[in-house]
């Protein structure tokens, strides 16, 4: 089949979630399938990165969008028209136009949208389209407002959530298939929506990339969190760990290490002086860096709160064999039981008691460990998980 597919990034380096999941997918589907990718960048030097696209895409194409969301251009606009943040923050000049060319000239079989925000620039066409929501996002903005925003801008994002509300409900309904990356968000969406046929092709992970942890009694014992900290729902979690749950741990294990490593971090987090917290911020392209983290630490703690999506780096933490202490939303999408695959916890007081556990208990973490890798072999795979999408495009081509 031919194949035009939009995302809101250009996906390489694989440093985001988006852009490890549209990678991988594109490896295994440009075996059966001609691809043509649009695609959105922040800066013109990213330009360099189409070459590493181009083994799995017949043409890729790139528009630039604003280097940064808050410009006053973009603030005037979404005050006064319909549209929320999300969509004026990712409009690029002359995307809708070529997109438009291409399907008049292409001769494709099907469209292929990743997240509601791409929706606006593909026109009008009789071509079947499938729209993948990779997170709800007016749950993840809905939650910010209700939990972090100050109280002075809460009524003007209250607005703001309501027009993406508004507008993910609208392009749902405008795309042939709609695509949810798991149960929980599929059971939000046809809470708006009852009468929308859903479909599950959840996020995955690549076994191949990850060293596999064979010793869980190190000397030194460290609790990890990576995250690419452009999301708000990351930050918020890292403050967390940090001010609320691993006080507590020092208090019952000697020497005990926290390391924050990511992306993006911000500089609040990075100027903390704490001879017990390691804070690495990491190039975008630098996925050594993560993979060793993976490996050597003793636990992955998953402080998330807010909702939507899966967690990427769950996934890569389990394909690492290293032991996972989360909240409940942490883990949504993955289908994993407590005690079995991962330790549950919402509560400060209750997620540091279960990171002690962990690190106390090598014979815990190993099998906590060992049963969330067999996990991800079974149900996780981006080989499986592709094929489940490369089914979907086949239904469609033929209704």
């Amino acid at each position: 089949m031919k194949i035009l597919m939009l995302t809101p990034y250009l996906p390489y380096p694989d440093s985001s979630g988006g852009q490890i999941r549209t990678q991988n997918l594109l490896k295994y589907l440009c075996k059966n399938h001609e691809i043509t990718l649009v695609s959105l960048i922040k800066d013109p030097k990213e330009n360099k990165n189409i070459k590493h696209l181009l083994k799995y895409c017949q043409k890729v194409m790139t528009f630039q969008r604003s280097a940064t969301p808050w410009t006053l251009k973009n603030i005037l606009k979404t005050g006064f028209s319909f549209d929320p943040f999300l969509i004026v923050r990712n409009f690029a000049p002359g995307v809708k136009e070529a997109v438009t060319k291409e399907l008049e000239t292409g001769e494709y079989d099907l469209v292929h949208a990743e997240t509601f925000y791409v929706m606006p620039s593909i026109p009008k066409t009789n071509l079947p389209i499938i729209l993948v929501d990779q997170t709800i996002e007016y749950l993840v903005y809905q939650h910010y407002v209700n939990e972090t925003a100050p109280w002075y801008i809460k009524p003007l994002l209250q607005i703001d959530v309501e027009k993406m509300k508004y507008s993910e409900r609208y392009y749902w309904r405008k795309a042939s298939q709609v695509v949810a990356v798991s149960e929980a968000d599929k059971r939000e969406m046809l809470k708006l929506e009852p009468e929308m046929f859903v479909e599950i092709i959840p996020n995955g992970v690549n076994l191949d990339l990850f060293r596999k942890k064979t010793n869980w009694n190190t000397k030194e014992k460290a609790i990890l969190l990576i995250s690419n900290f452009k999301w708000l729902q990351n930050v918020e979690a890292a403050y967390l760990l940090i001010n609320k749950v691993f006080p507590l741990v020092q208090k019952k294990v000697e020497g005990v290490k926290l390391w924050i490593i990511g992306q993006h971090v911000p500089k609040e987090i990075s100027e903390i002086r704490d001879q017990d917290i390691l804070v690495k911020s990491v190039p975008e392209e630098d996925s050594k860096t993560l993979v060793d983290a993976w490996h050597d630490a003793t636990v992955f703690a998953s402080t998330i709160k807010g909702p939507g999506g899966t967690r990427l780096k769950n996934l890569a933490a389990m394909a690492s064999q290293l032991p996972i202490v989360s909240t409940k939303v942490g883990v949504e999408g993955l289908m994993v039981e407590d005690k079995k695959h991962v330790l549950i916890g919402n509560q400060p007081p209750n997620i540091a008691d279960l990171l002690v556990k962990v690190i106390k208990s090598p014979r815990l973490a190993e099998r906590l460990a060992l049963s969330a890798r067999h996990h991800v072999e079974k149900k996780f795979d981006w080989r499986i998980i592709a094929k489940d999408l490369d089914s979907l495009y086949n239904k469609l081509r033929k209704k």
